[in-house]
């Protein structure tokens, strides 16, 4: 097997390697952006096209909501249409939904195209991490997701500072619409790049499991839009039973889910990936880590705008030291000796967590943002060792068969998380605080540590894990 692994890898070269991997994970970051970018838009859009307060929030939760509902969808239609092709549809459609974004003459239009622009993400997210681990193997495998996960995780607070900085320009007087336009001629020419250096991949899947769609979709669109829109509406029956339905129809797809892949048939998500030891603890501690974060950086920026008196460019520019951690350890922790690398997941939960409780109480004590740089800057290592290296060793432990099932649950999981987060810990922030929700989160990551160590005892001992070459490169 190794034979033709090693074989595989001569047929990229270092070059055309990093040419790939700098299309998807740009591709990656533009989507990522648009989840946050029109945060600091909105009342630039209030101005321009009127609407209600509702129709304002559905600019930005459309995006949240239809990427969660579809994004697993997406992922099997990789299978089905093949990698390659499914990202640059997905980056097509996502450039087109986001000239209409920026073309948009009403709120109701805009709503529409951030429906279509979510959609076409949804089927080009899945993707990157696929090709990732189809097409990159050993330590560049590690550095590949390393950078992956930096992209991922910092992507929403760069949305942020960068519109911030697009709607502060007022760019030939277009006030918020560049902030969706830039994402025209960046999709072009990543569409043109995308065409001439992306890998050609046969399609592995020939059926497409419909009733394992509408369950799914209906699952989550259950779970996620009280979770959206639940502290809106103060938390009525109605989020409950929303909650309770995508909760028991979870359950269904997962019996269902089994139930076709007993009668040897391909369902939408192959559940073999969570049979690996260590895996299903490993994928908690991920989804704890990427919730707090969210988390944070929710209750952080709203601190700071509130209390301190920050506009929405300095909160997110605040933020800075914090992505400045999470890059650098991103970048180098593949250097590091293994020993390190294998306890990073469980060190890196617990410097994030000591660190959270020291920023509240500086913030407590009345020390200014700036002196809480170094803090951000080891809560975001902390949080780049507790992602990175841990979705990196259950990548080689599931192997490249599983990478389409890998990357749903790591694209949708995450994402889940955070939205649960947010909705959670954002309204203990409101009921109680900015003290009590880092406590919270502190607690939350300690739990995280705990799942990474559990993941860590088992992975060590994978014989797949064990048995990896080390000079494996990209294939």
């Amino acid at each position: 097997m190794w034979v033709m692994l090693v074989s595989a890898t001569q047929e990229l070269t270092r070059e055309r390697a990093g040419v790939l991997l700098g299309v998807l994970l740009t591709g990656q970051t533009m989507a990522s952006m648009d989840g946050s970018i029109v945060n600091v838009a909105l009342p630039a859009i209030q101005r321009d096209l009127g609407g209600s307060g509702a129709a304002l929030q559905l600019i930005v939760l459309a995006y949240l909501l239809t990427l969660g509902v579809l994004i697993v969808t997406g992922a099997r239609l990789g299978d089905l249409l093949g990698h390659r092709r499914a990202f640059l549809l997905g980056l097509a459609g996502f450039t087109g939904a986001s000239l209409l974004c920026g073309l948009a003459p009403t709120a109701l239009l805009l709503v529409m195209a951030r429906v279509a622009q979510a959609a076409a993400a949804a089927l080009m997210i899945p993707q990157v991490f696929s090709l990732i681990q189809l097409r990159f193997a050993g330590p560049a495998l590690r550095r590949a997701i390393g950078l992956y996960s930096m992209v991922l995780a910092l992507g929403v607070a760069l949305g942020q500072i960068i519109g911030g900085l697009v709607v502060s320009a007022d760019l030939f007087a277009l006030s918020w619409r560049p902030a969706f336009l830039i994402n025209v001629p960046m999709g072009a020419v990543l569409t043109m790049a995308g065409m001439r250096w992306l890998p050609h991949a046969e399609r592995t899947a020939r059926r497409f499991d419909l009733t394992g769609v509408a369950l799914l979709t209906v699952a989550m669109a259950a779970l996620i839009t009280p979770l959206v829109f639940g502290r809106q509406y103060g938390w009525q029956l109605w989020t409950w039973l929303s909650l309770l339905t995508g909760v028991g129809l979870l359950a269904v797809f997962t019996w269902f889910e089994r139930l076709v892949t007993d009668r040897g048939r391909l369902p939408l998500l192959d559940l073999e990936v969570l049979r690996p030891r260590g895996v299903k603890p490993g994928l908690v501690a991920c989804l704890l880590v990427m919730g707090c974060y969210s988390a944070f950086l929710f209750a952080f920026t709203l601190h700071l705008q509130e209390h301190l008196g920050f506009g929405p460019l300095g909160a997110g520019l605040a933020f800075v030291p914090y992505a400045s951690g999470f890059a650098a350890l991103s970048l180098t922790w593949t250097r590091l000796p293994h020993r390190v690398q294998m306890a990073l997941p469980v060190t890196g939960p617990l410097l994030f967590a000591a660190s959270t409780v020291i920023v509240a109480e500086g913030f407590a004590d009345g020390w200014a943002a700036g002196q809480l740089a170094p803090l951000l800057f080891a809560a975001g290592t902390g949080h780049a060792a507790g992602y990175s290296p841990l979705i990196a060793q259950m990548s080689v432990v599931v192997g490249p068969d599983r990478a389409s099932a890998l990357s749903a649950l790591n694209s949708t999981g995450p994402m889940l998380s955070s939205v649960m987060a947010i909705a959670g810990l954002g309204s203990l922030y409101l009921a109680a605080g900015l003290t009590w929700t880092l406590a919270a989160i502190a607690a939350l990551l300690l739990c995280g540590a705990a799942s990474a160590r559990l993941a860590r005892h088992s992975l060590t001992r994978s014989p797949t894990l064990q048995a990896r070459p080390p000079s494996d490169i990209a294939r």
